[in-house]
């Protein structure tokens, strides 16, 4: 097989080449990432650049022509490349619908009119908005709560269209909260625990008490590669949630990376919420467990553990970000007031 990955060099995208290179060393793969500022290519390790069956191109998924070029030399897609982070898109709501809703159109018609024998659409579970009373199910109303949750539902829809108006084989993954190495440190678990490790505060939106399902990336790159590879009479137009089951406070989470690291509960700061903050983000996995026997393999505790570790023995890695990015650092000064 030979897969055309988008937003392969972000933090899962990256975690799935090196998952596939892994375990299908005989694939070949086509990386196309912008790298904007959450796509870097230290996520993809010298041997990965350097292997004869790997390629990357630096490019966006809005130019329609480098898109098409890919198309011919593959024969499925697994598209990763969003703009993904909520508080961004509620300054930059643009930005998030012409990447995740237009990149998406551009993406499956070229694919179309290659007849890609599988597209894997990764969505996630805000664009279900609350989960009220339980995790929400794969044929629950979508009631995103930010432009990001917007965009990605649009998204998610227009990938569904293709295949009920072309039959075209389009699979779709709805993923809890990831975590994991590589991970943009913008994001709850690496900023916090970055800015543990150099006792700077941790920002806690509002009380703390929102929750989220948290899944290790890797138990994610398992589902998608299931998708990938399944019978097409299973998952051609089908939607999978995918999660481990595991939710967490915000609080909870600052804990565990405070105790983990000797750090002191003083560190933690409340700050003003965020607006639409969703209280609750819960998905149930039933539907790929029953049709594709996939079940999660990481257990958290062990493995926000081992993430924790991972940061802490990258500091290059993060620093680079922190330190020398000027996007990152302009990000933090409009949203927590300091460097």
């Amino acid at each position: 097989m030979r897969i055309l990955i988008t937003g392969g060099a972000g933090f899962i995208g990256s975690n799935f080449v090196r998952h596939t290179l892994q375990n299908h060393p005989e694939d070949g793969m086509v990386v196309l990432d912008a790298l904007t500022y959450a796509g870097n290519l230290e996520n993809l390790a010298q041997d990965i650049r350097e292997n004869p069956d790997f390629q990357f191109f630096h490019g966006n998924i809005l130019d329609e022509q480098l898109v098409a070029e890919l198309m011919r030399n593959v024969d499925s897609v697994v598209h990763f490349a969003a703009e993904t982070h909520v508080d961004r898109s509620i300054r930059e709501a643009g930005t998030f619908l012409k990447t995740d809703i237009w990149g998406t159109f551009v993406l499956l018609e070229a694919a179309r009119r290659e007849g890609i024998g599988r597209f894997v659409h990764i969505s996630t579970d805000e664009v279900y908005g609350e989960a009220v009373d339980r995790p929400s199910v794969e044929g629950d109303d979508l009631r995103p709560k930010s432009p990001y949750a917007a965009s990605k539902a649009g998204a998610d829809r227009l990938a569904w269209s293709y295949w009920a108006t072309y039959g075209f084989p389009v699979t779709i993954s709805r993923c809890s909260n990831n975590y994991g190495p590589c991970q943009y440190p913008e994001k709850l678990i690496p900023l916090f625990v970055t800015n543990a490790l150099e006792d700077k505060p941790l920002p806690v939106y509002g009380h703390g008490r929102n929750t989220r399902d948290w899944i290790y990336v890797l138990d994610h790159c398992n589902a998608i590669d299931l998708l990938l590879r399944s019978d097409g009479a299973k998952v051609d137009g089908e939607v999978f949630n995918v999660s481990a089951e595991c939710e967490k406070s915000v609080l909870e989470i600052t804990d565990v990376i405070l105790d983990v690291l000797g750090k002191p509960k003083s560190l933690i700061r409340h700050v003003e919420d965020r607006p639409g903050h969703v209280t609750r983000h819960a998905v149930d996995p039933g539907r790929i467990k029953r049709t594709l026997g996939w079940e999660p393999l990481y257990e958290f505790e062990e493995n926000i553990e081992a993430t924790i570790d991972w940061y802490r023995k990258n500091e290059t890695w993060w620093r680079n970000v922190k330190e020398k990015q000027a996007a990152y650092q302009d990000w933090i000064r409009q949203h927590y007031g300091e460097d």
